[in-house]
């Protein structure tokens, strides 16, 4: 359990010798913001997560900012965690290696709530929210980046309230420091409401975020996160920011090019107890596991996804990136721990499939239309109206899209002709690398697919499960619920 009290900082340099250099960095930065708040309200961890503990952060600090008149900005409580940077440079949580790289995942998370009249004490809500997601990036070492959304689907502070979901930006006034032990940025959460995360979920993270900034209501410059916010931005102004989203989807498509998901493949065209090559993968109750070079291909086509190329292209199977964004020991946001290749690399061979059929949950299901809707840079005509806003998608751009499931090592990835390097062709439009299976999708088809499952672009509650069928192209796809994921089956 938690428990909340006074911090001692280091407010003194002859105290510096104390406290682990690593801590003493972000306390640093957070006396220069509040040189007046030396020992501010702070939960910390009654048993740390090194010695066993369920809470990967030591502490989150809890201060009180008194906004920005000139910026018209209000005052608000300012929550700073210290833990998914090393603290400590010994090993304990994080792996030590060197002062060029980032420092442990390279960020701490702070978080800005607006402050209610009459309110003495800042809310300790914020604190258990930030250690939920401190241990999904300690579970999966997945890590965050500056325009990510993250789906939430509950209040933030388990209210009634609008803001369930949230997008993560650079803190406007924390400064990025550098540790003996690497790197630090300082990654501000935003409560969004659902209309708002699934503009970012068609535009993109960053735009939404721009919007926000110029609501006051909404967050404004310093994107303050008001619980009892009623109205969405597009609620606020419906005719100005719906057109910007619109304007930005038109110009810039969707550079959404990869969520993580509850999805899982089947191989129709060969029966589940069809054991003849037990290199070849057929994935089931026990799937094979992604290599290293596998899942460094999808992991760098999502890189590449991002680039708004007139060609997209899916780097060699059997490619090495050079550069390395972090060190070999933290993982990007497609690589599981189970990642380690089962099988060596060389003996699994990609296997083309006559008939496959795809199994997704819900609000995986949801961004099948956003991944296929298209506009055609060189055919201004060309687009697919939905009721609310022209969405422009990312296969007939000449992209990809990628499914990576997050109870496994399974992977769906969508191309379209445009894309270089796929081991899907139109002449074997669904291939198998492990549990990777990408599918080439025709102008044609993805045409008929929209309108089949057009109703899965409705807010509206969605009866499950849905199934749509293809015969003549072999494709099955069904939406299910939440729980046939959960199941040790899957």
């Amino acid at each position: 359990m938690d428990e909340v009290r006074p911090i001692s900082g280091p407010a003194a340099p002859g105290l510096a010798s104390l406290f682990p250099p690593g801590l003493q960095a972000i306390y640093g930065e957070c006396r220069r913001l509040y040189p007046d708040q030396a020992n501010p309200l702070q939960v910390t961890a009654i048993v740390k997560y090194w010695l066993g503990g369920p809470d990967p952060l030591d502490y989150i600090s809890m201060y009180r900012n008194v906004g920005c008149d000139a910026q018209n900005v209000q005052e608000h409580w300012h929550y700073v965690s210290f833990g998914l940077s090393d603290l400590y440079g010994d090993n304990r949580v994080h792996e030590f290696t060197g002062q060029e790289g980032p420092s442990g995942f390279g960020f701490e998370l702070t978080f800005r709530l607006k402050r209610e009249v009459g309110e003495t004490a800042p809310p300790t809500w914020p604190a258990e929210l930030m250690q939920g997601l401190a241990r999904y990036v300690f579970q999966s070492e997945n890590t965050f980046c500056s325009g990510d959304h993250i789906s939430w689907h509950s209040p933030l502070d388990n209210s009634e309230s609008r803001i369930q979901h949230m997008l993560l930006t650079e803190d406007p006034q924390m400064t990025p420091v550098h540790t003996p032990f690497g790197l630090v940025n300082f990654l501000q959460i935003v409560g969004v409401c659902t209309e708002e995360l699934q503009a970012a979920q068609q535009w993109n993270g960053q735009g939404i975020l721009e919007l926000l900034r110029g609501v006051h209501v909404a967050g404004g410059s310093w994107l303050i996160t008001d619980m009892r916010r009623g109205e969405t931005i597009f609620d606020i102004d419906p005719h100005l920011q719906q057109e910007r989203v619109d304007q930005g989807i038109e110009t810039e498509g969707s550079n959404l090019s990869g969520v993580s998901a509850k999805c899982v493949w089947d191989d129709l065209s060969r029966p589940p107890e069809d054991e003849e090559d037990s290199r070849s993968i057929c994935i089931g109750s026990q799937p094979r596991r992604l290599s290293e070079k596998d899942t460094e291909q999808i992991r760098e086509a999502l890189r590449k996804g991002l680039e708004f190329n007139t060609k997209a292209a899916l780097p060699p199977i059997n490619s090495q990136r050079q550069g390395h964004d972090r060190p070999q020991s933290r993982k990007d946001s497609l690589e599981s721990d189970s990642s380690a290749a089962i099988v060596p690399h060389e003996l699994v061979r990609t296997r083309q499939l006559e008939s496959v059929h795809l199994k997704f949950n819900q609000e995986s299901g949801t961004l099948l239309p956003l991944c296929l809707r298209n506009r055609d840079s060189s055919d201004q005509a060309t687009f697919f109206q939905s009721s609310t806003v022209q969405f422009w998608g990312r296969l007939l751009h000449g992209r990809h899209f990628t499914y990576k499931s997050i109870n496994g090592d399974t992977a769906i990835t969508f191309v379209s002709t445009g894309v270089e390097g796929a081991f899907a062709t139109e002449e074997h439009p669904y291939a198998a690398h492990g549990p990777w299976l990408q599918i080439l999708l025709t102008g044609e088809f993805v045409e008929q697919m929209l309108e089949d499952l057009s109703e899965l672009n409705t807010r509206e509650e969605t009866k499950l499960p849905k199934e749509y069928s293809w015969p003549e192209k072999k494709l099955k796809i069904s939406v299910l619920p939440d729980s046939v994921f959960d199941s040790p089956l899957q």
